[in-house]
Protein backbone atom coordinates (compact mmCIF):
# COMPACT_ATOMS: atom_id res chain seq x y z
CA UNK A 1 0.00 0.00 0.00
CA UNK A 2 1.43 3.65 -1.10
CA UNK A 3 2.32 5.83 1.97
CA UNK A 4 -0.38 8.45 2.44
CA UNK A 5 0.77 11.96 0.65
CA UNK A 6 0.01 14.71 3.39
CA UNK A 7 -1.67 17.84 2.93
CA UNK A 8 -0.17 20.86 2.26
CA UNK A 9 -1.35 23.75 4.77
CA UNK A 10 -1.36 27.65 4.13
CA UNK A 11 -2.08 31.02 5.48
CA UNK A 12 -5.47 32.55 4.07
CA UNK A 13 -4.04 35.88 5.50
CA UNK A 14 -0.62 35.64 3.40
CA UNK A 15 -0.44 32.78 1.64
CA UNK A 16 2.51 30.96 3.65
CA UNK A 17 2.65 27.02 2.94
CA UNK A 18 3.70 24.38 5.48
CA UNK A 19 3.47 20.93 5.33
CA UNK A 20 1.42 20.60 8.85
CA UNK A 21 -0.88 22.21 10.65
CA UNK A 22 0.10 24.87 12.86
CA UNK A 23 -2.05 27.09 15.06
CA UNK A 24 -0.10 30.54 14.16
CA UNK A 25 1.44 31.95 10.66
CA UNK A 26 4.80 31.25 10.64
CA UNK A 27 5.43 34.81 8.50
CA UNK A 28 2.43 37.14 9.62
CA UNK A 29 1.94 35.84 12.99
CA UNK A 30 -1.60 35.79 12.76
CA UNK A 31 -3.61 32.96 14.71
CA UNK A 32 -6.40 30.61 13.38
CA UNK A 33 -5.56 31.31 9.84
CA UNK A 34 -3.78 27.96 8.68
CA UNK A 35 -5.96 25.53 6.60
CA UNK A 36 -5.46 22.66 4.05
CA UNK A 37 -5.78 23.19 0.77
CA UNK A 38 -4.73 20.09 -0.33
CA UNK A 39 -2.57 17.00 -1.33
CA UNK A 40 1.13 17.18 -2.24
CA UNK A 41 2.01 15.95 -5.66
CA UNK A 42 4.89 13.42 -6.26
CA UNK A 43 4.32 12.10 -9.43
CA UNK A 44 8.49 12.40 -10.06
CA UNK A 45 10.57 14.76 -12.17
CA UNK A 46 9.37 16.72 -14.59
CA UNK A 47 10.42 15.79 -18.84
CA UNK A 48 10.97 18.68 -21.58
CA UNK A 49 7.68 19.55 -23.28
CA UNK A 50 7.19 21.54 -26.41
CA UNK A 51 7.22 25.57 -26.29
CA UNK A 52 4.87 27.98 -27.50
CA UNK A 53 7.27 30.03 -29.05
CA UNK A 54 11.21 29.25 -29.47
CA UNK A 55 13.51 32.11 -28.00
CA UNK A 56 14.84 34.59 -29.91
CA UNK A 57 17.73 37.31 -29.34
CA UNK A 58 16.01 40.15 -27.29
CA UNK A 59 17.05 43.10 -29.50
CA UNK A 60 14.57 40.66 -32.21
CA UNK A 61 11.54 40.64 -29.73
CA UNK A 62 8.76 43.30 -31.15
CA UNK A 63 8.46 46.47 -28.60
CA UNK A 64 5.49 47.51 -30.49
CA UNK A 65 3.07 45.31 -29.02
CA UNK A 66 3.79 46.55 -25.35
CA UNK A 67 3.29 50.00 -25.93
CA UNK A 68 1.26 52.00 -23.68
CA UNK A 69 -2.18 53.74 -24.45
CA UNK A 70 -3.91 56.47 -22.77
CA UNK A 71 -6.43 55.59 -20.47
CA UNK A 72 -8.47 58.57 -20.87
CA UNK A 73 -7.27 59.62 -17.51
CA UNK A 74 -4.11 61.58 -17.22
CA UNK A 75 -3.42 60.99 -13.65
CA UNK A 76 -4.07 57.32 -14.27
CA UNK A 77 -1.67 57.28 -16.90
CA UNK A 78 1.19 59.60 -14.92
CA UNK A 79 1.03 56.78 -12.47
CA UNK A 80 1.15 53.85 -14.97
CA UNK A 81 3.81 55.17 -16.78
CA UNK A 82 2.03 56.14 -19.82
CA UNK A 83 -0.55 54.53 -20.02
CA UNK A 84 -2.38 51.08 -20.13
CA UNK A 85 -0.14 48.15 -21.91
CA UNK A 86 -2.30 45.42 -23.76
CA UNK A 87 -2.03 42.18 -21.76
CA UNK A 88 -0.81 43.97 -18.70
CA UNK A 89 -2.76 42.50 -15.62
CA UNK A 90 -2.95 45.86 -12.80
CA UNK A 91 -4.58 45.04 -9.06
CA UNK A 92 -5.33 48.28 -7.70
CA UNK A 93 -6.08 48.16 -3.86
CA UNK A 94 -7.87 50.45 -1.15
CA UNK A 95 -9.92 50.84 2.23
CA UNK A 96 -13.65 50.43 1.41
CA UNK A 97 -15.22 53.60 0.46
CA UNK A 98 -12.51 55.39 -0.72
CA UNK A 99 -13.81 55.28 -4.41
CA UNK A 100 -11.63 52.41 -5.92
CA UNK A 101 -15.04 51.36 -8.24
CA UNK A 102 -15.98 55.11 -8.69
CA UNK A 103 -12.97 55.43 -10.88
CA UNK A 104 -12.61 52.16 -12.80
CA UNK A 105 -16.13 52.81 -14.19
CA UNK A 106 -14.45 56.18 -14.83
CA UNK A 107 -11.36 54.62 -16.30
CA UNK A 108 -14.50 52.06 -18.09
CA UNK A 109 -16.04 54.80 -19.56
CA UNK A 110 -13.89 56.87 -21.19
CA UNK A 111 -11.97 53.95 -22.47
CA UNK A 112 -15.21 52.97 -24.07
CA UNK A 113 -16.09 56.27 -25.60
CA UNK A 114 -12.91 55.71 -27.20
CA UNK A 115 -14.39 52.85 -29.21
CA UNK A 116 -12.52 50.42 -27.81
CA UNK A 117 -14.98 47.23 -26.11
CA UNK A 118 -15.14 47.46 -22.36
CA UNK A 119 -15.86 44.63 -19.81
CA UNK A 120 -17.16 45.28 -16.24
CA UNK A 121 -17.71 42.25 -14.22
CA UNK A 122 -19.02 43.60 -10.78
CA UNK A 123 -19.07 40.76 -7.89
CA UNK A 124 -20.08 42.71 -5.42
CA UNK A 125 -22.94 45.10 -6.46
CA UNK A 126 -25.97 43.85 -8.67
CA UNK A 127 -25.90 45.65 -12.57
CA UNK A 128 -28.97 47.55 -11.50
CA UNK A 129 -26.74 49.44 -9.06
CA UNK A 130 -23.44 50.19 -10.83
CA UNK A 131 -26.09 51.21 -13.69
CA UNK A 132 -27.18 53.81 -11.19
CA UNK A 133 -24.01 55.17 -9.92
CA UNK A 134 -23.23 55.14 -13.81
CA UNK A 135 -25.51 57.33 -13.98
CA UNK A 136 -25.56 59.17 -11.47
CA UNK A 137 -21.41 59.84 -12.50
CA UNK A 138 -21.84 60.23 -16.30
CA UNK A 139 -20.48 56.84 -17.20
CA UNK A 140 -23.13 55.70 -19.66
CA UNK A 141 -21.51 54.19 -22.57
CA UNK A 142 -22.30 52.14 -25.71
CA UNK A 143 -19.15 50.35 -25.61
CA UNK A 144 -19.13 49.43 -21.99
CA UNK A 145 -21.04 46.19 -21.13
CA UNK A 146 -21.97 45.26 -18.02
CA UNK A 147 -22.31 42.19 -15.91
CA UNK A 148 -22.62 40.71 -12.48
CA UNK A 149 -21.11 37.29 -11.72
CA UNK A 150 -19.42 35.72 -8.94
CA UNK A 151 -18.40 32.05 -10.74
CA UNK A 152 -15.12 32.41 -12.86
CA UNK A 153 -16.46 29.67 -15.43
CA UNK A 154 -19.22 32.93 -15.84
CA UNK A 155 -16.41 35.34 -16.17
CA UNK A 156 -14.78 33.50 -18.53
CA UNK A 157 -17.81 33.43 -20.58
CA UNK A 158 -18.41 37.20 -20.60
CA UNK A 159 -14.87 37.41 -22.15
CA UNK A 160 -15.50 35.01 -24.49
CA UNK A 161 -19.33 36.67 -25.99
CA UNK A 162 -18.39 40.61 -25.27
CA UNK A 163 -14.46 40.15 -26.82
CA UNK A 164 -12.64 42.94 -24.53
CA UNK A 165 -9.77 45.16 -25.13
CA UNK A 166 -10.01 46.37 -21.30
CA UNK A 167 -11.38 43.95 -18.31
CA UNK A 168 -12.43 45.20 -14.61
CA UNK A 169 -13.30 42.93 -12.19
CA UNK A 170 -14.61 43.98 -9.09
CA UNK A 171 -13.09 42.55 -6.79
CA UNK A 172 -11.24 39.33 -7.54
CA UNK A 173 -11.99 37.99 -3.79
CA UNK A 174 -15.53 37.84 -4.83
CA UNK A 175 -14.79 35.35 -7.64
CA UNK A 176 -14.94 31.90 -7.05
CA UNK A 177 -14.33 28.67 -8.88
CA UNK A 178 -16.53 25.46 -8.45
CA UNK A 179 -13.77 23.20 -9.34
CA UNK A 180 -11.87 24.31 -6.52
CA UNK A 181 -12.17 23.83 -2.65
CA UNK A 182 -12.77 26.51 -0.17
CA UNK A 183 -15.07 30.07 -0.14
CA UNK A 184 -14.56 32.63 -2.74
CA UNK A 185 -11.68 34.92 -0.69
CA UNK A 186 -9.72 32.12 0.46
CA UNK A 187 -6.34 31.44 -0.30
CA UNK A 188 -6.72 28.88 -2.92
CA UNK A 189 -9.60 30.61 -4.43
CA UNK A 190 -7.65 33.65 -5.09
CA UNK A 191 -5.05 32.06 -6.43
CA UNK A 192 -7.06 30.03 -8.84
CA UNK A 193 -8.88 33.00 -9.84
CA UNK A 194 -5.88 35.49 -10.39
CA UNK A 195 -3.96 32.35 -12.49
CA UNK A 196 -6.79 31.94 -14.76
CA UNK A 197 -7.56 35.65 -15.41
CA UNK A 198 -3.58 36.52 -15.76
CA UNK A 199 -3.76 33.37 -18.60
CA UNK A 200 -6.33 34.69 -20.14
CA UNK A 201 -5.10 38.36 -20.68
CA UNK A 202 -1.70 37.54 -21.30
CA UNK A 203 -3.22 35.15 -24.52
CA UNK A 204 -5.82 37.39 -25.81
CA UNK A 205 -3.80 40.84 -24.89
CA UNK A 206 -6.56 42.05 -22.91
CA UNK A 207 -5.98 44.95 -20.17
CA UNK A 208 -7.14 43.71 -16.84
CA UNK A 209 -7.74 45.70 -13.75
CA UNK A 210 -8.38 44.12 -10.70
CA UNK A 211 -10.01 45.53 -7.39
CA UNK A 212 -8.44 43.64 -4.64
CA UNK A 213 -9.61 44.25 -0.72
CA UNK A 214 -7.50 45.27 2.00
CA UNK A 215 -6.29 44.12 5.51
CA UNK A 216 -6.68 46.30 8.56
CA UNK A 217 -3.26 47.31 8.11
CA UNK A 218 -3.57 48.29 4.46
CA UNK A 219 -1.93 45.86 2.80
CA UNK A 220 -3.48 43.85 -0.31
CA UNK A 221 -5.72 41.25 1.42
CA UNK A 222 -5.13 37.20 0.11
CA UNK A 223 -2.25 35.08 -0.79
CA UNK A 224 0.99 37.37 -1.06
CA UNK A 225 1.24 35.89 -4.10
CA UNK A 226 -1.09 37.89 -6.01
CA UNK A 227 1.19 40.97 -5.62
CA UNK A 228 3.93 38.81 -7.79
CA UNK A 229 1.33 37.66 -10.32
CA UNK A 230 0.08 40.92 -11.33
CA UNK A 231 1.86 43.68 -13.45
CA UNK A 232 1.23 46.63 -11.74
CA UNK A 233 -0.26 47.29 -7.68
CA UNK A 234 -1.87 50.54 -7.20
CA UNK A 235 -2.89 51.78 -3.71
CA UNK A 236 -5.87 53.95 -3.67
CA UNK A 237 -5.42 56.55 -0.52
CA UNK A 238 -7.68 58.97 0.98
CA UNK A 239 -8.65 60.13 4.38
CA UNK A 240 -12.59 59.91 4.69
CA UNK A 241 -12.45 64.03 5.99
CA UNK A 242 -10.49 65.16 2.94
CA UNK A 243 -11.95 64.64 -0.61
CA UNK A 244 -9.06 64.37 -1.96
CA UNK A 245 -7.49 61.08 -2.98
CA UNK A 246 -3.87 59.84 -4.03
CA UNK A 247 -3.52 57.36 -6.19
CA UNK A 248 0.49 55.39 -6.16
CA UNK A 249 2.15 52.38 -7.61
CA UNK A 250 3.78 50.35 -5.23
CA UNK A 251 5.01 47.51 -7.88
CA UNK A 252 5.03 49.22 -11.68
CA UNK A 253 6.73 46.57 -14.46
CA UNK A 254 6.04 49.19 -17.36
CA UNK A 255 7.23 52.96 -15.30
CA UNK A 256 8.11 54.37 -12.00
CA UNK A 257 6.98 53.61 -8.69
CA UNK A 258 7.55 57.05 -8.15
CA UNK A 259 4.60 58.68 -9.06
CA UNK A 260 1.36 59.63 -7.78
CA UNK A 261 -1.98 60.97 -9.08
CA UNK A 262 -4.60 63.12 -7.79
CA UNK A 263 -8.07 63.02 -7.92
CA UNK A 264 -11.00 64.91 -5.81
CA UNK A 265 -14.07 63.29 -4.80
CA UNK A 266 -17.06 65.26 -5.78
CA UNK A 267 -21.35 64.38 -5.54
CA UNK A 268 -20.84 63.88 -9.61
CA UNK A 269 -17.71 61.04 -9.31
CA UNK A 270 -14.38 61.42 -9.20
CA UNK A 271 -12.73 64.44 -11.16
CA UNK A 272 -8.48 64.39 -11.55
CA UNK A 273 -6.77 67.34 -9.63
CA UNK A 274 -3.38 68.17 -11.99
CA UNK A 275 -2.55 70.91 -9.37
CA UNK A 276 -3.69 70.26 -5.99
CA UNK A 277 -1.35 72.66 -4.14
CA UNK A 278 -4.10 75.11 -3.05
CA UNK A 279 -5.66 72.42 -1.37
CA UNK A 280 -3.02 72.36 1.20
CA UNK A 281 -1.87 75.66 1.87
CA UNK A 282 -4.32 78.48 3.12
CA UNK A 283 -5.07 82.30 1.88
CA UNK A 284 -4.27 84.78 4.75
CA UNK A 285 -5.13 88.44 3.84
CA UNK A 286 -2.12 89.13 6.59
CA UNK A 287 0.49 86.84 7.95
CA UNK A 288 -0.44 85.27 11.09
CA UNK A 289 1.35 84.03 13.97
CA UNK A 290 2.19 80.17 13.92
CA UNK A 291 1.94 79.43 10.60
CA UNK A 292 4.81 78.53 8.23
CA UNK A 293 4.66 77.23 4.18
CA UNK A 294 6.56 74.07 2.76
CA UNK A 295 7.27 71.98 0.11
CA UNK A 296 6.85 68.13 0.50
CA UNK A 297 7.35 65.53 -2.17
CA UNK A 298 4.78 63.04 -3.53
CA UNK A 299 6.56 60.85 -5.29
CA UNK A 300 8.24 63.10 -7.94
CA UNK A 301 5.79 65.89 -7.52
CA UNK A 302 6.51 68.46 -5.59
CA UNK A 303 3.27 70.07 -3.07
CA UNK A 304 2.91 73.03 -1.20
CA UNK A 305 1.83 72.22 2.05
CA UNK A 306 1.19 74.52 5.39
CA UNK A 307 1.89 73.52 8.74
CA UNK A 308 0.06 75.08 11.19
CA UNK A 309 0.83 75.86 15.16
CA UNK A 310 -0.34 76.79 18.49
CA UNK A 311 1.15 77.40 22.05
CA UNK A 312 -1.17 78.40 25.31
CA UNK A 313 -0.44 78.37 28.58
CA UNK A 314 -1.19 75.36 30.41
CA UNK A 315 -3.64 75.11 32.74
CA UNK A 316 -2.52 71.39 34.09
CA UNK A 317 0.72 70.62 35.58
CA UNK A 318 1.61 68.34 32.29
CA UNK A 319 1.36 70.66 28.75
CA UNK A 320 -0.20 69.00 26.39
CA UNK A 321 1.14 68.37 22.87
CA UNK A 322 -0.89 66.93 19.99
CA UNK A 323 -0.61 66.35 16.27
CA UNK A 324 -2.51 66.35 13.02
CA UNK A 325 -1.30 65.36 10.20
CA UNK A 326 2.13 65.21 11.36
CA UNK A 327 4.40 62.30 12.70
CA UNK A 328 3.73 62.91 16.57
CA UNK A 329 6.86 61.03 17.67
CA UNK A 330 8.86 63.64 15.41
CA UNK A 331 7.28 66.66 16.67
CA UNK A 332 8.18 65.73 20.10
CA UNK A 333 11.58 65.35 19.32
CA UNK A 334 11.32 68.63 17.62
CA UNK A 335 9.99 70.45 20.66
CA UNK A 336 12.84 69.05 22.49
CA UNK A 337 15.16 70.39 20.50
CA UNK A 338 13.43 73.88 20.57
CA UNK A 339 13.59 73.45 24.26
CA UNK A 340 17.46 73.08 24.45
CA UNK A 341 18.04 76.15 21.82
CA UNK A 342 15.95 78.61 24.17
CA UNK A 343 12.58 78.33 22.98
CA UNK A 344 10.66 78.23 26.57
CA UNK A 345 7.67 75.54 25.99
CA UNK A 346 7.97 74.19 29.02
CA UNK A 347 4.62 75.83 30.35
CA UNK A 348 3.02 75.95 27.07
CA UNK A 349 0.37 73.56 25.47
CA UNK A 350 1.57 72.90 22.14
CA UNK A 351 -0.92 71.86 19.00
CA UNK A 352 0.42 71.44 15.59
CA UNK A 353 -1.31 70.61 12.71
CA UNK A 354 -1.41 70.40 8.98
CA UNK A 355 -3.65 72.25 6.18
CA UNK A 356 -6.67 70.43 4.24
CA UNK A 357 -6.23 66.92 5.52
CA UNK A 358 -2.53 66.48 4.39
CA UNK A 359 -0.31 63.95 5.95
CA UNK A 360 3.30 65.46 6.04
CA UNK A 361 5.55 62.56 7.61
CA UNK A 362 8.68 63.45 5.14
CA UNK A 363 11.61 64.71 6.94
CA UNK A 364 12.11 68.06 5.08
CA UNK A 365 8.94 69.29 6.73
CA UNK A 366 10.71 69.94 10.33
CA UNK A 367 12.35 73.11 9.77
CA UNK A 368 8.71 74.56 8.76
CA UNK A 369 7.27 72.97 11.97
CA UNK A 370 10.19 74.08 14.12
CA UNK A 371 9.68 77.85 12.44
CA UNK A 372 5.85 77.24 13.27
CA UNK A 373 6.21 76.64 16.82
CA UNK A 374 8.61 79.49 17.44
CA UNK A 375 6.56 81.84 15.48
CA UNK A 376 3.07 80.72 17.90
CA UNK A 377 5.25 80.80 20.61
CA UNK A 378 6.65 84.30 20.18
CA UNK A 379 3.21 86.07 19.16
CA UNK A 380 5.29 87.24 15.79
CA UNK A 381 4.24 85.97 12.25
CA UNK A 382 6.69 84.93 9.54
CA UNK A 383 7.45 86.77 6.83
CA UNK A 384 5.18 86.53 3.68
CA UNK A 385 5.89 84.91 0.57
CA UNK A 386 8.70 82.41 2.46
CA UNK A 387 9.23 78.60 2.27
CA UNK A 388 10.99 76.56 5.03
CA UNK A 389 12.56 73.27 4.14
CA UNK A 390 15.09 70.90 5.70
CA UNK A 391 15.57 68.26 8.45
CA UNK A 392 16.24 69.02 11.78
CA UNK A 393 18.99 67.07 13.53
CA UNK A 394 19.32 66.22 17.94
CA UNK A 395 21.84 69.16 18.09
CA UNK A 396 19.73 71.59 16.31
CA UNK A 397 21.42 71.32 12.47
CA UNK A 398 19.41 71.68 8.90
CA UNK A 399 20.09 68.96 7.06
CA UNK A 400 19.93 68.78 3.18
CA UNK A 401 16.59 66.78 1.68
CA UNK A 402 16.42 65.44 -2.31
CA UNK A 403 15.04 67.16 -4.52
CA UNK A 404 15.33 70.79 -3.27
CA UNK A 405 15.94 72.05 -6.58
CA UNK A 406 12.02 70.82 -7.88
CA UNK A 407 10.71 72.02 -4.51
CA UNK A 408 11.87 75.65 -4.56
CA UNK A 409 10.72 75.86 -8.77
CA UNK A 410 7.24 75.18 -7.15
CA UNK A 411 7.04 77.57 -4.91
CA UNK A 412 8.28 80.31 -6.72
CA UNK A 413 5.57 79.16 -9.46
CA UNK A 414 3.15 79.61 -7.04
CA UNK A 415 3.88 83.36 -5.77
CA UNK A 416 6.81 82.78 -2.69
CA UNK A 417 9.73 85.15 -3.04
CA UNK A 418 12.11 83.56 0.01
CA UNK A 419 13.09 80.37 1.01
CA UNK A 420 15.05 78.70 3.76
CA UNK A 421 17.04 75.61 3.23
CA UNK A 422 20.01 73.64 4.05
CA UNK A 423 23.93 75.03 4.42
CA UNK A 424 25.78 73.02 1.82
CA UNK A 425 23.07 72.26 -1.03
CA UNK A 426 24.17 72.03 -4.63
CA UNK A 427 24.23 74.38 -6.83
CA UNK A 428 20.55 75.72 -7.56
CA UNK A 429 20.96 78.09 -10.46
CA UNK A 430 17.94 80.11 -11.15
CA UNK A 431 14.89 79.09 -9.17
CA UNK A 432 12.90 82.06 -8.95
CA UNK A 433 12.76 83.22 -5.56
CA UNK A 434 15.72 84.48 -2.90
CA UNK A 435 17.59 81.29 -1.06
CA UNK A 436 18.65 81.80 2.31
CA UNK A 437 21.13 78.63 3.49
CA UNK A 438 21.45 77.94 6.98
CA UNK A 439 23.20 75.29 9.24
CA UNK A 440 20.78 75.23 12.49
CA UNK A 441 18.18 76.28 13.85
CA UNK A 442 19.76 79.65 15.75
CA UNK A 443 20.94 80.51 11.90
CA UNK A 444 17.38 79.81 10.60
CA UNK A 445 16.19 82.30 12.71
CA UNK A 446 18.64 84.99 12.04
CA UNK A 447 18.22 84.78 8.20
CA UNK A 448 14.68 85.57 8.24
CA UNK A 449 14.12 88.08 6.28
Amino acid sequence: MPPKTPSAFACTECGWTTGKWVGRCGECQAWGTVDAVGASSRSGRTSAAPVSTPAVPIAQVAATEAAAVGSGIPELDRVLGGGVVAGAVMLMAGEPGVGKSTLLLEVAARWARAGRRTLYVSGEESAAQVRLRAERTGALADELFLAAETDLGGLLTHIDAVKPSLLIVDSVQTIGSSAIEGVPGGVTQVREVAATVIGRAKAEGIATLLVGHVTKDGSVAGPRVLEHLVDVVLQFEGDRTSRLRLLRATKNRFGPVDEIGCFDLVDAGIVEVPDPTGLFVSRHESPVPGTCVTVTMEGRRPLLAEVQALAVAATTPSPRRSSSGLDSSRVAMLLAVLSKTGVSLGNQDVYTASVGGARLHEPSVDLAVALAVISAAGGSPLPGGLVAMGEVGLAGEVRPVRGLEARLREAARIGFTHAIVPRGTEDLGRVGLNVLRTGDLTAALRALP
